[in-house]
């Protein structure tokens, strides 16, 4: 039976929601008319999460990786709802949000992300920052001005987890503090970057070393205070001063997603078919890392915006199929490589055996996840705005070349 009219609901505006809207709202049946799309998203900004290091330097602007959703969903015919989500009956096919208003559906899409999950170690909670939302780096932003500006002669940071958050967030702030600084980056395994290529490692492990951070490995936190932060390591207990902690490994389900009456691995996380719909809800698709896809044959998926990105595509296709009763596609991850910014203009590419570092790696990195931003009139000004930057430089440099010529000139 097909019905003349769809209500889509899709739960969450980062990488696999506002994408999967994206996607459905260039299709036909949407511009005609004949089905809804509701993006429910508490935030009034996106937030292109690999992008946001670069906040801390000042290399990009907030407008640039944080644009409004009113701004990339102008000329659709998407609908954003700003509230919270608060329960989901699938039975009655429901989206209870936090002002009691309700949604109904037809086809729902379940991509609200992960949050911060603390571990239980004393004062973490207390005197730890996160790094993960806009929020995040404007009150660490704050925090640093008001240490740049004490009178303190060094300014000591720990950055907890070796992870490519740890490893990132790790350079760019002894780029920011310079001489001033003294970061250091605590791991409790063996090495940093666990899964990733020796080529990123090697690379990470130089960049650090070039800006003197301090990695500390086989380390865990024991406690953190106002002040000074107690690691045991190989048996040993040290305490070291400290004027900041970033937490930045550490993720969990929301507490309404794994109350949610449908399958979850043990970590909480829905599991999904290959078509990423839910296991007994063929109507409801989960995207993301609150998911994990029930498949002997595929292999884990990364947490990351890559696989989102891929996966809100594929969530996209399969609900334009079932509306038009046309077999649905298997999600399959296909990993494009590597990137991460190692401090200032630097960046490791990694892809197809292939890896570039320094400021070409920059380059690279930042013009791919450009043309990764969600609409192409956003991608536009940003990269209007990325090239008058380069314009301005590369007069800078050329002016500094002449006078040191005339220089020369003048002393011969």
């Amino acid at each position: 039976m097909t019905k003349d009219y769809y209500q889509i609901v899709i739960l969450g505006g980062g990488f696999g929601g506002l994408y999967t809207a994206l996607y459905l709202s260039r299709h036909r049946l949407f511009q005609s008319g004949k089905c809804k799309i509701t993006l429910v998203e508490p935030k009034d900004h996106f937030l292109f999460t690999p992008l946001l290091y670069e906040l801390i330097t000042g290399e990009l602007q907030r407008w640039e990786i944080a644009p409004s959703y009113q701004k990339l969903l102008a000329s659709t015919p998407i609908r954003l709802c700003q509230h919270s989500v608060k329960e989901i009956n699938f039975k009655t096919r429901q989206v209870y949000l936090e002002n009691a208003q309700q949604l109904s559906y037809d086809y729902l899409v379940v991509a609200v992300g992960t949050e911060t999950r603390w571990a239980d170690i004393s004062g973490l909670s207390t005197y730890a920052l996160t790094f993960r939302t806009l929020e995040d780096l404007e009150y660490l932003k704050g925090q640093l001005h008001l240490l740049e500006i004490s009178d303190r002669q060094i300014l000591r940071l720990g950055v907890i987890g070796g992870g490519a958050n740890g490893v990132e967030l790790a350079c760019k702030l002894a780029d920011r503090l310079g001489k001033r600084g003294e970061v250091i980056l605590i791991e409790r395994g063996k090495n940093i970057l666990k899964g990733f290529s020796p080529g990123v490692r090697s690379a990470a492990w130089k960049a650090l070393s070039l800006r003197r951070v301090n990695v500390e490995l086989n380390a865990t936190v024991e406690a953190i205070e106002a002040n000074q932060m107690t690691l045991v390591q190989y048996d040993q207990r040290n305490q070291y001063p400290i004027d900041l902690v970033i937490w930045a490994t550490g993720t969990q389900s929301r507490e309404w997603v794994t109350d949610l009456d449908c399958q979850h691995n043990h970590q909480g996380k829905l599991l999904t078919y290959p078509t990423l719909q839910l296991i007994d809800y063929p109507e409801v698709f989960a995207l993301g890392d609150i998911t994990e896809i029930h498949s002997s044959s595929q292999k884990s998926v990364p947490a990351t915006a890559q696989a989102a990105f891929q996966q809100a595509s594929c969530a996209a296709k399969n609900i334009v199929a079932l509306i038009q009763h046309k077999p649905l596609k298997v999600f399959h991850y296909h990993h494009l490589g590597d990137m991460l910014t190692l401090g200032q203009k630097s960046a490791i590419i990694s892809s197809f055996f292939l890896n570039i570092d320094g400021r070409l790696g920059d380059i690279i990195r930042r013009l791919a996840y450009i043309l990764r931003l969600p609409t192409p009139r956003h991608r536009l000004q940003v990269l209007r705005s990325w090239f008058i930057k380069l314009i301005i430089r590369v007069k800078r440099l050329f002016r500094w070349r002449i006078t040191q010529l005339l220089q020369f000139i003048s002393v011969r």
